[in-house]
């Protein structure tokens, strides 16, 4: 896998060629209906015209939930260029052209990869980006970012239409409602609700936190706690008071491979003046999982919350969502 480099203005210069190119296309197609009238069907020849495209088809992912569901429908071999943040499957960032940042897409480099359309979801960028790959004529499909159930399921059937698969989209989002409404379950059979401080980073003195209307107070709420820094709105810093009076019984961080201050062990963590006041020192309760798996709000999103809730609650022997089967 390599990241794509700027390439030059070809792509941009030959935008006037492509209109040139439609419009030679569009009169071909009005001679064919002509010669249609005159010889009869041409039923034959557009279902080869239609396989033809669809074996053509050549689709940027911006995001990595687009990534993930059109890989779980099976559409891989259409995908020919996806965004740093799509990690799941492993192999797609390894089999994969990158096209930068999602939110800071290269246009140039996404028309290099002449894609027949880009499925991007909502916040993708920048705008300059975007409005450079409206003006090529590329086709951008974006997809809604909403964190509830519901939306997760209309996320993957959006992604499933675009693709050109909406029926096995279908499929999917059915099998993932599926899932949600067995945490549910799971849910209300829980013995209480424990209080989750969710730690982005822990850097130079500073604790960045999930507070409300982020993803991690979503996964957080679906898995059956309570967002213990509901005082404040996004990706936030948090005073060592604020941590103290927030009191959490549980910390929850991102798994990273690489060492740092937001890879402290318990131990760690606990050692510090903010987190060694709180109800979680004493029990040295730190959960650790997958960002991507906790965050990312696509197909995996309901076992994600199970597995999440069978780490809080270990006493109530969460049971596996058997949907997922």
């Amino acid at each position: 896998m390599g990241t794509l480099q700027a390439p030059s203005s070809a792509p941009l210069a030959g935008f006037r060629a492509k209109r040139l190119g439609r419009e030679v296309a569009a009169a071909a197609a009005v001679s064919l209906l002509a010669l249609g009238g005159l010889f009869g069907s041409l039923e034959p020849l557009a279902v080869v015209s239609s396989a033809r495209a669809q074996a053509a088809e050549r689709i940027v992912a911006a995001g990595g939930v687009v990534t993930e569901v059109l890989y779980a429908l099976g559409q891989q071999d259409k995908v020919v260029g996806v965004d740093t943040t799509s990690q799941w499957p492993p192999e797609a960032l390894k089999d994969k052209k990158s096209v930068g940042y999602v939110r800071a897409l290269s246009a140039e480099g996404v028309l290099s990869l002449k894609p027949s359309q880009v499925i991007a979801v909502e916040g993708a960028g920048p705008p300059d980006a975007l409005a450079l790959l409206k003006e090529s004529g590329t086709p951008i499909t974006m997809i809604p970012e909403a964190l509830t159930p519901e939306a997760v399921v209309s996320k993957i059937a959006a992604i499933g239409k675009a693709a050109g698969v909406a029926e096995s989209a279908q499929q999917l989002a059915a099998a993932v409602k599926g899932r949600f409404e067995e945490l549910d379950k799971l849910r209300s059979g829980l013995p209480g609700q424990k209080r989750v401080l969710f730690v982005l980073s822990l850097q130079n003195g500073r604790t960045l936190v999930g507070g409300r209307a982020t993803t991690a107070d979503a996964i957080i709420a679906l898995a059956g706690g309570v967002n213990a820094a509901s005082a404040v709105e996004g990706f936030k810093p948090m005073t060592d008071e604020a941590i103290i009076t927030a009191a959490p019984d549980v910390v929850l961080m991102m798994r990273h491979t690489n060492s740092g201050a937001h890879s402290a062990v318990a131990a760690e963590l606990y050692a510090m003046p903010a987190f060694s006041q709180t109800p979680a020192a004493k029990q040295q309760s730190l959960i650790r999982m997958d960002g991507l798996y906790l965050l990312g709000f696509g197909p995996r999103t309901p076992n994600a919350a199970r597995d999440l809730m069978a780490e809080l609650y270990p006493e109530a022997k969460v049971a596996q969502l058997s949907a997922a089967k």
